[in-house]
């Protein structure tokens, strides 16, 4: 059975992810710092899901929790970094700490958990790891300065990590979702309906996509129809970035 590690699991795009992979027979590692919402998540994918408390911005904690995985299984097959945060605040209010914050769990803990788990894969010489990246690395959004770096920065990260690791039989792949129907989204959009009409106005496809759109990519690039495909970002936006 393959193995693979859904962070931020317990919801939105990450439990559409981990409810796909274990469909399909997957043993899936989901994580997050909610306990609550990941055992209500385990609960609701079955018997192929297992939740593990993991706050991304302990750094520390990520070397242990892959290595347990790997001593038990032998492998893993499939990482994919989900787990991230936003803050909307205008560009001048946002302050050091606040910056940082959200580099250090959108871009650094991919980092370190991408580094413990190419170590594994490494050793059995095959892999797919998937970043879930955002329209916000495409083009340039209004008061998320910190998402749009650090998203913008994972891309990067995935084409280098692609370039040194797929020769060893390990793909790196970016999702770059668009304007995606899940609680983050909401909270974004609903509250500020005139950014929400121009997201559809510009969306050729007139609507917002669904968590499980999201999924079906990344079964794709986990799957062995995605063999020959490392280093690239696929857009999953119903046209908005080519959208006018």
């Amino acid at each position: 059975m393959k193995i693979a590690i859904v962070t931020g699991g317990g919801s939105g795009i990450g439990l559409a992810i981990a409810t796909k992979f274990a469909a399909e027979g997957m043993l899936v590692y989901i994580t997050g710092r909610n306990l609550e919402k990941l055992q209500s998540a385990q609960a609701a994918i079955g018997e192929n899901c297992r939740a593990v408390q993991l706050d991304m911005e302990a750094l520390g904690d990520i070397p242990a929790f892959v290595q347990s995985i790997a001593e038990q299984y032998g492998h893993i097959d499939v990482l994919v970094n989900n787990a991230g945060i936003n803050m909307k605040r205008p560009f001048l209010e946002v302050t050091d700490e606040d910056f940082q914050k959200v580099i250090t769990t959108n871009l650094t803990a991919v980092f370190v958990m991408s580094r413990e788990v190419a170590k594994v894969m490494l050793r059995q010489q095959s892999g797919s790891i998937i970043h879930i990246s955002s329209m916000a690395a495409q083009y340039g959004l209004p008061k998320v300065i910190a998402y749009s770096a650090s998203k913008t920065a994972l891309e990067g990260m995935a084409r280098a990590m692609a370039s040194e690791l797929s020769p060893h039989g390990i793909r790196v792949n970016c999702i770059a979702p668009g304007f995606i129907v899940t609680a983050m989204t909401d909270k974004a959009l609903n509250s500020d309906p005139d950014r929400k009409n121009r997201a559809l106005a510009r969306t050729p496809m007139g609507k917002m996509g669904q968590p499980a759109d999201i999924a079906n990519a990344a079964w794709f690039l986990a799957s062995d129809a995605s063999t020959f495909v490392t280093g690239e970002v696929i857009k999953v936006d119903g046209g908005n970035s080519i959208g006018f």
